[in-house]
């Protein structure tokens, strides 16, 4: 069953599947998850969600604050355990968008350890797969040369350490649009003056999986905000550009 809904003045979360163990939402970018004891944050995706639809949700797995799109949520603990070991068993697909300075390869594969806390953390095996879905050269000396690549990326986390992606491409140098903290703040100025663009440009955009109980296969996907549209269409991709993601 979908349920319309925007993210407007009363934060009412789009629902973009729910049934009686499982909820999928679009989380917007800046919204956290949950309660954090470092954020003075007031309003979280978690509570807004229980307050919406009233009864308890249970966090499945993790978004970033920055990071938009497709998060799931169990109606019981229980449900969301099972559904957390398909994420832990890679039993799940997960599909991202980014935009990253630069022209990345074709597909490329990153295998580099991260931290999945802060610096002081033990680092951990993380993998990451990726293709290009489309790149553009624009006219503007936002670096050190007279003109400006981006490509629009698709981007499958095959591990989920913390801040994964957003650490991965920066290690192979195509820093993330609108990363504050492992981005490039010249191209990141770049979009905000050019194209009104202020946030991280990464969206959990597909998610699909097998259903715990009934086996059926669920698939939710995120709708594009006005940013994601701008980014689009300055990359001349509509939907048939994004089917190979």
């Amino acid at each position: 069953m979908r349920i319309p809904g925007t993210c407007g003045p009363q934060m009412t979360l789009s629902i973009l599947y729910i049934d009686s163990d499982y909820v999928l939402i679009d989380k917007p970018a800046g919204m956290l998850v949950h309660r954090s004891r470092i954020a003075q944050d007031q309003v979280f995706a978690l509570q807004t969600l229980r307050d919406q639809i009233g009864q308890r949700v249970y966090p499945v797995h993790r978004l970033d604050r920055a990071t938009s799109g497709v998060l799931a949520f169990g109606l019981s603990t229980q449900a969301a355990q099972r559904l957390a070991d398909q994420f832990a068993a890679r039993k799940t697909e997960k599909r991202y968008l980014a935009v990253v300075r630069g022209w990345v390869e074709i597909e490329g594969w990153i295998d580099h350890p991260v931290a999945d806390q802060d610096a002081s953390a033990i680092m951990q095996p993380a993998e990451t797969r990726f293709h290009r879905l489309g790149q553009i050269e624009l006219p503007h000396a936002v670096d050190r040369y007279p003109t400006s690549r981006y490509s629009l990326v698709c981007i499958e986390p095959v591990t989920g350490r913390r801040q994964q992606i957003r650490k991965h491409f920066k290690h192979i140098s195509h820093h993330l649009i609108g990363d504050t903290t492992h981005g490039n703040g010249r191209h990141n100025r770049f979009f905000r003056e050019h194209f009104g663009i202020r946030r991280l440009m990464l969206m959990a955009w597909r998610l699909r999986f097998n259903h715990p109980r009934s086996d059926e296969l669920i698939e939710a996907t995120a709708p594009f905000d006005a940013d994601w549209q701008k980014v689009l269409h300055l990359f001349g991709c509509g939907a048939e550009g994004l089917k190979s993601c």
